[in-house]
């Protein structure tokens, strides 16, 4: 039995100016980060994660904000560099760290440990007795987080 023919074409299969725009820029950036890894020493272009041109700026991302400290010895000569592969004449490099943020399930059965309301108590009692007002307006505060974090923990 012949298959029946789709009576629709897919989103993509349509000539698309704007996503030929976006990856003639993605293109553009991967070509531009491959320059950047190509004149830097080995140890630290494998530390050159990812690059954006916006404008006049070129944005290097990096792991570290040690590797970022060397990234920005090599100022002039990247902008030299990537000069006959941008559109634009970018003027600025900036460096920026990209930080992982882990959720925060990542560390199961960690939990704060909360001393019992006795300690608590002690605690706000002998604030009370302490000259230093610094000192007392500290454990003052330190009683009160800690009791509202207890009643927190305990069902209701």
């Amino acid at each position: 039995m012949a298959k029946k023919p789709t009576s629709f074409k897919a989103a993509l299969s349509f000539p698309n100016r704007t996503m030929a725009h976006f990856y003639s820029q993605i293109e553009q950036q991967k070509q531009v980060l491959r320059r950047i890894h190509d004149i830097l020493p080995a140890a630290i272009a494998k530390h050159a994660l990812h690059c954006v041109i916006n404008g006049k700026k070129l944005l290097v991302y990096t792991d570290t904000a040690a590797w970022a400290s060397q990234l920005r010895f090599y100022n002039s000569v990247i902008l030299a560099a990537i000069a006959p592969l941008t559109r634009e004449s970018v003027s600025i490099m900036q460096i920026k760290v990209r930080v992982e943020i882990l959720p925060a399930t990542s560390l199961p059965g960690r939990t704060p440990i909360i001393p019992s309301a006795e300690k608590i108590a002690f605690i706000h009692n002998h604030s009370l007795t302490v000259s230093d007002e610094q000192l007392k307006l500290a454990l003052l505060r330190l009683s009160t987080t800690l009791e509202k974090l207890s009643n927190q923990q305990t069902p209701a």
